[in-house]
């Protein structure tokens, strides 16, 4: 029996969403779906929802929950990774107040910033388990992963875990449904062509039957742009850098210099630019799991729509090599020529019974390329601290960041680091 295992399995909603997929595709009938999470009631929750789903959808796949991850991971084909180390409380709640405390205010601190250097590095030792546990009972099996932060996270189970990955993030997906709505535009027959890295790739194209659709979504931006919306920090980018970027603008804000600053406290304002967004929308996620939990985990007809996320599309490429095409996240092996080839890229890439081969993109216009790179230098210190577990690499990646390095003196960055060190204590690796 192949198999397909599922790492942070807790997480019940996301867990639907691509084991549901699963369930719904014919060419993954008969498959196990292992499940594991270090929550067991949670476990147990998505186990329990899992196979009410089964039943509900007629699927021959096998829903298993384990306890012990190196069995969940044994013999697998495919492994599916969303965990987040740490959670909401206590990690989360350090990575904003202690930056807070320096003036520094963040978004979704998820991704870059400091925010995203601390989840990367907490997270990094969990990954390289898995990696190891991987080598040893399923060194053939492919790795999708969805944990922020994406780009450095790849990373090291490439470079450092040796184990064939892939990330996926849903803002390819969203990028051009939610501009054309945004805009009222149709987006029946229209062609794109997307590069760059996670969260800050490029729409370097966007055409409709041969015709370049960028003026008119200029246009029909500049007049949306006079009134207050929620998209007003990547309008501005594409404004001044002439091209739209896929992650959304509370994330945006937070990864250029530009647009949360102590000095010019009116831009939050006038760029509608939601400060503290991922504290708060833990926190509504907490509460809303009280009441959703039933209708999710003992809903005996809970039934399912088949998701856009791309891991069922890809399952079911590779076993029929029918060819899918995905935005995925992979080393830049020449993909995208005026990046670092120590980088990940997110490029088109077809899916299909050979695995998951990436497009050749060239060079991306030069601007472009530079917000890039300003985002890259810190995900490689952040690597770099990971692996050679020096706190100087630590500081450096933080130097290294837009906002942080705008914001705030060597010296307090690095006393805020210091103090971030402090209070992740055991969540974190010894650093010297």
């Amino acid at each position: 029996m192949s198999k397909i295992t599922f790492l942070g399995a807790g997480s019940s909603v996301f867990a639907k969403n691509v084991l549901g997929d699963c369930m719904m595709t014919p060419a993954l009938q008969g498959f196990e779906l292992a499940l594991f999470d270090i929550n067991e009631e949670r476990l147990k929750d998505s186990e329990n929802m899992l196979n009410n789903l089964k039943l509900t959808l007629g699927s021959t796949c096998t829903v298993r929950a384990y306890t012990n991850r190196k069995d969940a991971l044994r013999g697998a084909k495919y492994v599916v990774n969303a965990i987040q180390v740490g959670g909401y409380d206590p990690c989360t709640i350090t990575d904003f107040e202690i930056p807070k405390k320096y003036g520094l205010r963040q978004t979704i601190g998820d991704t870059l910033g400091i925010g995203g250097i601390f989840r990367n590095l907490r997270t990094i030792p969990v990954m390289l388990d898995f990696a190891k546990d991987m080598n040893e009972v399923c060194p053939n099996a492919l790795f999708l992963n969805y944990t922020n932060p994406m780009a450095v996270l790849t990373n090291a189970m490439i470079t450092y875990g040796g184990v064939q990955t892939v990330g996926l993030c849903h803002s390819v997906q969203r990028c051009i449904p939610y501009l054309f709505k945004d805009l009222d535009i149709d987006t029946e027959g229209v062609h794109t062509k997307i590069a760059g890295i996670n969260h800050m790739a490029w729409l370097l194209e966007v055409t409709k039957d041969g015709v370049d659709l960028y003026p008119e979504i200029k246009r029909r931006a500049h007049e949306k742009q006079k009134e207050q919306h929620e998209d007003m920090v990547r309008y501005e980018m594409m404004f001044r850098f002439g091209y739209y970027v896929t992650e959304s603008s509370e994330h945006n804000a937070e990864y250029h210099p530009y647009f949360i600053k102590k000095n010019y406290p009116e831009l939050i304002e006038r760029f509608n630019i939601p400060l503290d967004e991922y504290p708060r929308r833990c926190e509504r996620q907490i509460k809303r799991w009280a009441t959703m939990r039933d209708e999710l985990v003992n809903n005996k007809n809970l039934g399912h729509t088949r998701s856009h996320e791309y891991a069922s599309f890809m399952f079911e490429a590779m076993e029929t090599n029918n060819p899918f095409k995905i935005g995925g996240n992979v080393m830049n092996t020449g993909l995208i020529t005026n990046l670092p080839k120590e980088t990940i890229v997110e490029v088109p890439c077809l899916v299909d019974a050979s695995g998951v081969t990436p497009t050749y993109v060239g060079d991306l216009p030069p601007q472009l390329a530079a917000l890039n790179r300003t985002n890259i230098n810190t995900q490689l210190l952040t690597l770099e601290a990971a692996a050679t577990g020096k706190k100087e690499h630590i500081y450096h990646a933080a130097m290294l960041d837009p906002h942080t390095a705008a914001e705030l003196s060597i010296d307090d960055i690095v006393a805020m680091c210091d103090d971030l060190i402090e209070a992740h204590g055991d969540w974190l690796p010894k650093f010297v």
